[in-house]
């Protein structure tokens, strides 16, 4: 049994399950090949974390994270995932590596955004979604600049799936800073926590506007009957992507070699 952990969580939905298995498939595969003991399956669940008695510790000592023992065992914590000292590869959110991740792991590789659309190479964007019928749909400029309706937006009630959501909110906000707006704009935010939360409550009247990724609206538009009741009205600016990760702690040996199989992949 492998002594590292890794996870695909970010776009993990109940009906994407088999797809993200055979992604971790050919990535461990890979990995595999070049002499990396990579795990044989994703951790879904705090109850898949090796235990880290005393909690998850930094390089000073400092208990940043608790021990994925004392967790619900069916539920996942990101950060737990995230910060776990035998994390070999898993995807996060630049929000999250902003607001300090990035000083406990190390970024492998991007994936690619080329099959949807808002997307390009790296890049991605977010579409501003509403209820359908309610402004015009749009689609994602060519050039990838920002395209944020203004004048639809204000005064509207604003749902997003996490305060440290690149796609669902930080970048939208940085759009709406360099045209002289803010959040202000909205009458009201709300967390969903969940890009599929945000447009179910979009379909069901409890919320008017959301920010979701690409890739995001491509799953609910395979998956999610609500997404029949919303339209793209505008576009956030495309930026970096969900980054692939692995612990500060791996080895440098490792690190060139994750990354050499995630660039033959690409």
């Amino acid at each position: 049994m492998s002594d590292f952990v890794a996870a695909l969580p970010m776009y993990d939905w109940p009906e994407m399950r088999s797809e993200v298995d055979a992604q971790w498939a050919r990535l461990r595969d890979a990995f595999r090949q070049k002499g990396i003991d990579a795990p044989q399956t994703i951790a879904r669940f705090n109850a898949d974390l090796r235990p880290v008695e005393g909690g998850i510790r930094d390089a000073a000592g400092k208990v940043i994270a608790p021990d994925p023992a004392t967790l619900p065992p069916g539920e996942l914590d990101f950060h737990g995932l995230w910060l776990h000292p035998a994390l070999l590869f898993a995807q996060t959110c630049w929000g999250p590596m902003e607001t300090g991740l990035s000083e406990h792991v190390q970024v492998i590789g991007q994936p690619s955004y080329d099959a949807f659309e808002g997307g390009q190479g790296e890049l991605y964007s977010s579409a501003i979604v509403m209820r359908a019928g309610e402004a015009p749909s749009i689609g994602s400029p060519a050039d990838g600049s920002p395209l944020i309706p203004l004048d639809i937006l204000r005064g509207k009630h604003f749902t997003f799936n996490s305060l440290d959501s690149m796609s669902g909110i930080v970048g939208l906000t940085r759009d709406l800073e360099a045209l002289g707006e803010s959040l202000e704009i909205f009458s009201e935010r709300s967390e969903s926590g969940g890009h599929r939360a945000s447009i179910v409550a979009i379909a069901e009247g409890r919320a008017d506007i959301a920010a979701i990724d690409c890739l995001s609206l491509a799953l609910a538009q395979r998956f999610e009957p609500a997404a029949e009741a919303v339209a793209v009205v505008g576009w956030t600016r495309r930026r970096k992507g969900l980054p692939f990760i692995t612990a500060r702690s791996t080895p440098e040996k490792i690190v060139v070699a994750l990354r050499e199989a995630v660039a033959a992949l690409a």
